[in-house]
């Protein structure tokens, strides 16, 4: 008899352990959604709705879908630091609409929000939007 129970417990622990790394290989996978609409065009609202997944809350590079991607995501906090002391507003922003090509992006992960956005808003209300979070991810470089 104990050795059904000890075969019973082995059967157990192997569909235990098939499920933690079904589980745990689920989460590593980025679910793709179709852009939605926000009515705040404000930076902030426009970076926890589009770019917080991947950079992170407070923009550091370390979003709950960070880790699914091939390359990690930026640290948004350094760009004025990366750039040499100045905020480049108009790099940042053909990184931002894909008119600047970044090599780190490989297969280009991250989405290129101008026609994204331009899909969704009107391109005035566009590319305010755009503004508006290239002027909030202006102040949230490290001091």
């Amino acid at each position: 008899m104990s050795r059904v129970i000890r075969l019973a417990t082995l059967a157990g622990l192997g569909l235990m352990l098939t499920a933690f790394a079904t589980t745990a290989a689920a989460q590593t996978k980025v679910k793709q959604e179709p852009i939605k609409p926000i009515g705040d065009v404000s930076g902030p609202a426009t970076f926890k709705e589009y770019c917080s997944a991947c950079h992170g809350a407070s923009g550091h590079g370390n979003g709950p879908a960070a880790a699914a991607l091939k390359v990690a995501p930026a640290d948004l906090t350094l760009i004025s630091q990366r750039a040499g002391g100045a905020f480049p507003f108009a790099k940042v922003k053909s990184q931002i609409t894909g008119d600047d090509v970044i090599a780190a992006h490989g297969s280009r992960d991250m989405p290129t929000w101008g026609p994204l956005f331009r899909s969704v808003d009107a391109n005035s209300v566009a590319e305010m939007r755009l503004t508006n979070l290239i002027k909030y991810l202006q102040d949230l470089q490290a001091k």
